[in-house]
């Protein structure tokens, strides 16, 4: 097995066998491009800059000095697989060209506690999808009844919206439960308030490297030349206020005050040893969807949730990104079909992702069935929803032979709403 001369336990997300990219920042300084190993960020632009990565394709652009992954997804996986096996090289327990260097090391290794971790591309668009069986069903049995449970186009096509790119924020960031009407059963007319139905959801997202022309679709079996990597998301959603404003164009402010996401974008590459075949798709998908190697990875997902003021958290969910019925391939190839031109930096995000157990569930609104069966958290007392001071927290791995690649995690801490009365003040300053 692959040995790096920074040491790491077998449990560490981010062995040699990852290298998963990021924009991290040091305080005074400016931000960078970093890969991490072990406890550390390893600053690329120092690595750039001290000839190392010379013939990757990557070389000397100042690519790895900017504020963003952007123009390094660009660049496509001939690039990225260079950079990536230059980086194996470096950092390989027998490679002496940085182990040996320490004046190097110093200017290159930077302890993870040390720095910041920024967003890690600007991201232009952001479509959303609702791939995974398990969780159509489910909230289709709870609004539709079990008979009319699937639409009738969900099993034909990758169902998705387009999605707010502004409120994607990196893990840490503070979320603020978000205002919106919603409309009690037993009202006539709805009121104006505090979503009181705040909800997680958790899915995986990719970034787009090159796009396409506008008018040039993606074929199926190409779609993952497009994708740089992926992150763990925490798309926020307010189920209340979704309930009464989805219907005919489907979610907007339930969806657009937050969306959380793991800073470190773990490369497709990293992926490949724990590819899998996904659920059988029947009826059998339209010969544009039809994908010809197995495109599902075997990557396992927990949920846990954290009360202010409590230091135990509660493991809510555990279930696996291989449930998803349609594949990255298949939603890129689905979204390109009419023509719609990606561009290096956009992000996708799978959807909640829920298995076929109860404990398996992506969200709140399934884990309690809309309510009506609260769980009971480690700590005392019970949550139907995500409650204000409540801090989920989701993290990620595949499990190798001695290894883990790892996502690290995505946590977001829940702030109270903004007061009505000091909008309405402040709207009356104004007049």
């Amino acid at each position: 097995m692959n040995h790096s001369f920074i040491k790491t336990k077998p449990d560490s997300h981010f062995p040699i066998q990852n290298l998963p990219y990021g924009i991290f920042q040091k305080r005074g300084h400016s931000p960078r491009v970093g890969t991490a190993i072990g406890n550390y960020v390893l600053d690329l632009s120092v690595i750039d800059e001290a000839g190392l990565f010379d013939g990757t394709g990557a070389e000397r652009k100042e690519i790895f000095s900017d504020s963003s992954l952007n123009s390094f997804m660009a660049l496509g996986r001939p690039v990225w697989a260079a950079v990536r096996s230059k980086l194996q090289y470096l950092l390989n327990a027998d490679t002496p060209d940085l182990r040996d260097n320490e004046e190097l090391r110093t200017k290159a290794f930077h302890l993870m506690a040390d720095v910041q971790m920024l967003l890690p591309a600007e991201i232009g668009d952001y479509t959303d999808f609702y791939a995974s069986k398990e969780h159509a069903t489910n909230v289709g049995t709870m609004f539709r009844g079990k008979d009319q449970a699937l639409m009738p186009n969900w099993t034909h096509l990758p169902v998705g919206y387009h999605g707010r790119a502004s409120s994607i924020v990196p893990s840490g960031t503070p979320v603020r439960r978000p205002l919106g009407q919603r409309k009690p059963q037993d009202s006539e007319y709805p009121v104006f308030g505090p979503s009181i139905q705040l909800d997680f959801e958790l899915e995986m997202g990719w970034f787009i490297g090159p796009g396409n022309n506008l008018g040039e679709p993606i074929p199926v079996n190409k779609a993952e030349d497009h994708v740089f990597g992926l992150v763990l998301v925490n798309d926020w959603s307010a189920r209340d206020i979704q309930a009464w404003e989805y219907q005919p164009l489907g979610p907007f402010l339930a969806k657009n005050f937050a969306t959380s996401i793991s800073p470190w974008v773990v490369p497709l590459e990293a992926l490949e040893p724990f590819r899998v075949a996904g659920p059988k798709q029947e009826p059998k998908p339209l010969p544009y969807l039809q994908q010809t190697k197995d495109g599902a990875f075997n990557i396992n997902l927990e949920v846990y949730l954290t009360p202010e003021n409590q230091e135990e958290a509660t493991k809510i969910t555990k279930t696996n990104f291989n449930y998803m019925y349609w594949s990255i391939a298949q939603q890129v190839a689905h979204h390109t079909i009419t023509g719609c031109n990606m561009r290096p930096g956009d992000m996708h995000a799978s959807g909640t992702i829920s298995g076929p157990d109860r404990a398996e569930r992506g969200s709140l609104l399934e884990l309690t069935w809309r309510g009506a069966q609260p769980l009971r958290l480690n700590g005392g007392g019970e949550r139907c929803w995500v409650e204000d001071g409540d801090t989920i927290t989701i993290n990620g791995w595949c499990q190798g032979d001695g290894y883990r690649i790892g996502f690290g995690e995505v946590s977001g801490k829940v702030l109270p709403a903004v007061s009505i009365t000091d909008i309405l003040d402040a709207e009356k300053m104004e007049i």
